[in-house]
């Protein structure tokens, strides 16, 4: 079996990161809608949302034909975080949605609740995108992976 998570980030524990993976793949079960997890240490000379945009366009995570995924950004050591949702799941949600989002899990992180603040965060997403989107046996199909992708 090869290491998933390659770059090394000591933030999250090993486990965590299986934790993280199997949240997303049981969130995805129920939607036609993908999540992605993507965690660097710094978030570079950008803002958390221009940063999380950026990496959504690098990843192709526009590609999903009904415009409906999710990039869930951390930056560890600056302690930052955004959601970027593709035009699909973004307009149906609604922009108050998102900023709760996003205060829910800066909550769990004030408490140094890191990885319970990441998977409550997918499953919170996992659920709006499942009253969005909900899943179709017989058409939908895994178009993103799941994996958790590690930056710098």
């Amino acid at each position: 079996m090869f290491n998933l998570f390659r770059k090394k980030n000591n933030f999250f524990t090993d486990e965590e990161h299986h934790a993280f993976v199997k949240a997303i793949r049981h969130a995805e079960k129920k939607t036609s809608g993908e999540i992605r997890l993507y965690i660097e240490s710094k978030c570079k000379k950008d803002d958390p949302l221009t940063r999380s945009a950026k990496i959504f366009h690098r990843l192709k995570m526009y590609k999903t034909e009904q415009r409906n995924g999710v990039l869930i950004y951390v930056a560890t050591i600056d302690k930052k975080l955004a959601l970027f949702g593709d035009e699909g799941i973004y307009q149906k949600a609604g922009e108050t949605y998102w900023n709760n989002a996003v205060a829910e899990i800066l909550t769990s992180f004030g408490q140094s609740k890191f990885a319970e603040g990441v998977i409550n965060c997918i499953v919170q997403v996992g659920e709006t995108l499942h009253k969005n989107f909900p899943y179709d046996r017989d058409v939908d199909k895994n178009e993103l992976p799941d994996e958790i992708v590690l930056g710098r």
